[in-house]
């Protein structure tokens, strides 16, 4: 099974600079949406052969996530029951008979940090809740997980240590869920590869001179490592200050 992940960064916006034809050519079996940035009945998006499954930020233009899936779920869940966290429209989770499917759109800290202290007690909940499934059955997350875990997957780490996105906590939160029995997919298969980045910033242009941030993942349940044959990034795809990334399985 192939599975794709994208910060779209507005799909409004997206749709507009060629989301349809990403969808088709990368032909993902489940391909996963974030930062929608919209309300229900807002997009007439039509997929053929793919069920939407939706959850909307009660802010209006804010946050969201959608997974497009060619296979109908066992079950659909919005949120990941904890009703602090649950109306922003962060998490999709489909049920299948082999594994459960996540998509995620983790907080951000904001500039200086100002919402650490909410992010922090967000990831201990996200942490609980795929733990919580993973004793079920196997789990796959993925989605913008906003922090950089090591210094490979940034460009200039040295000045960013300290700031959203690369502070000691939010790196040790994600180690955190590493050590609860996942995997990092792209580190898996290319353990040493460098300037290998999934966003860039809009300033200073970034993306042309390959300034980026690792911050779009595929993680799995560890016991799902040997079903693991490749993890992507597509950094040539445009649209968002996102690319797309990938996970090929095999069952």
């Amino acid at each position: 099974m192939r599975f794709v992940s994208w910060n779209v960064n507005g799909l409004r916006a997206a749709v507009g600079k060629g989301f349809e034809d990403v969808f088709w050519n990368l032909n993902a079996d489940c391909f996963c949406v974030q930062e929608t940035k919209l309300q229900e009945g807002q997009i007439e998006l039509d997929l053929p052969g793919y069920q939407g499954y939706w959850n909307y930020a009660e802010k209006k233009g804010y946050s969201g996530t959608a997974i497009f899936s060619r296979v109908e779920p066992i079950r659909v869940q919005y949120g990941i029951g904890v009703d602090e966290h649950d109306h922003e429209g962060r998490t999709v989770t489909l049920e299948f008979e082999e594994f459960f499917l996540v998509c995620v759109y983790t907080p951000n800290a904001q500039n200086e940090l100002a919402r650490i202290d909410y992010r922090m007690d967000w990831e201990d909940c996200f942490r609980k809740y795929l733990m919580d499934l993973d004793g079920k059955k196997p789990v796959i997350v993925c989605g913008d997980m906003n922090v950089a875990h090591q210094e490979i997957d940034l460009k200039n780490a040295a000045a960013n240590v300290g700031h959203a996105g690369f502070s000691d906590e939010e790196r040790g939160k994600f180690g955190e869920l590493l050590d609860a029995g996942f995997t990092d997919t792209f580190r898996l298969i290319y353990p040493d590869r460098k300037d290998a980045y999934s966003w860039w910033s809009y300033r200073g242009n970034a993306r042309a001179k390959n300034v980026g941030w690792r911050i779009d993942y595929f993680l799995v349940s560890n016991r799902l490592k040997g079903n693991v044959q490749d993890a992507y990034i597509f950094p040539e795809i445009t649209g968002s200050d996102h690319c797309p990334v990938g996970l090929d399985i095999i069952w």
